[in-house]
């Protein structure tokens, strides 16, 4: 059976299915609780959710709104089950967040932003341009003034650093993107040394962007 994929309000969330988001997570190594499942829905705005035979195999909390004027999809907690299929979750999720980007915010660029704790995570912005970081690119001004609006606007609690833009955290277990490749060892060497040290489990995480461009979105939007 071919995958499903719906993105709804997150107050359409029943307390069952925020359970079946818990026990998704305790199989991976951010096990986040029901506790800290339930607060995400109230603090965003949109839910992905990923299923194939009606078994929940991923799910990503996000918003779509604008920073100074720009169009962004932020994405907050997301995980994506360990399973064969997961880059195609991955995939559906990410696609489906970027149809609703283009209804929202039609002929316009947009930026991606979300909190990463593994390289892998960088698989979800294969499609965008411009990400930052990334191997062998010097952040300018613009793109480090980029990360310090969305470590506020993710409240991060921890030390961010704008030059590596990364956070050390101090919380604990914090809500970021949660995925791990099916092909580890294809990853870029370069991508895997900004992880180096990171502590996800104590709230470390990489804040990354990207930028749909509106021409790419507009393909999406015809589908």
């Amino acid at each position: 059976m071919s995958i499903q994929v719906e993105t709804k309000d997150c107050t359409a969330l029943g307390d069952a299915e925020v359970a079946e988001l818990a026990d998704l997570c305790i199989e991976g190594p951010l096990p986040y609780d029901i506790g800290l499942l339930s607060k995400q829905t109230e603090a965003w705005v949109l839910i992905t959710q990923v299923r194939e035979n009606d078994k929940l195999k991923g799910f990503a909390f996000c918003t779509l709104e604008r920073i100074g004027g720009t169009p962004c999809v932020l994405i907050g907690l997301a995980s994506v089950k360990r399973g064969a299929k997961r880059d195609s979750v991955l995939r559906g999720i990410i696609q489906d967040q970027m149809r609703r980007a283009v209804l929202a915010f039609p002929d316009e660029d947009v930026l991606i932003g979300t909190r990463f704790t593994t390289p892998a995570g960088f698989e979800a912005f294969k499609n965008l341009n411009d990400v930052v970081p990334r191997p062998d690119h010097k952040a300018s001004g613009e793109e480090r003034a980029w990360g310090r609006r969305l470590a506020k606007r993710f409240a991060v609690e921890g030390t961010y650093d704008e030059q590596s833009f990364r956070v050390t955290g101090t919380s604990g277990l914090a809500p970021h993107f949660d995925h791990e490749s099916l092909k580890p060892e294809t990853i870029d060497p370069e991508i895997v040394a900004m992880f180096t040290g990171m502590r996800p489990d104590s709230g470390d995480c990489l804040i990354a962007f990207g930028w749909a461009m509106a021409e790419d979105l507009l393909k999406l939007g015809s589908h």
